[in-house]
């Protein structure tokens, strides 16, 4: 079962598109890791790292991330986790309120 949330959440997190070069954070290697986790809900954690630890769309591309990931049947919440940014912590905090 929680394999094949993952392949669904990685189907979905292609729609997230990396805004300056218009290709899919899973095409770029931008998606670190996808873990299925199920406690009373059934949570995708997703870590993302940007290319440049400076990137100025890191935050975008967390959130909709966090977005398709939500919206994919059998998922109740995503959790996202942001590594190698220079604002990482703040980053992760504020997508994952």
């Amino acid at each position: 079962m929680s394999e094949e949330l993952l392949e669904k959440v990685k189907e979905a997190l292609k729609k997230v598109a990396d805004p300056h070069m218009g290709i899919s954070i899973v095409e770029m290697g931008l998606v670190e890791n996808i873990e299925i986790e199920d406690k009373g809900e059934t949570i995708a954690k997703i870590t993302i790292r940007p290319t440049n630890p400076g990137c100025m769309s890191a935050a975008r591309m967390a959130m909709d991330a966090r977005t398709v990931a939500e919206e994919v049947e059998g998922i109740d919440r995503a959790e996202i986790t942001v590594e190698g940014h220079m604002m990482a912590d703040a980053i992760s905090e504020m997508v994952n309120k």
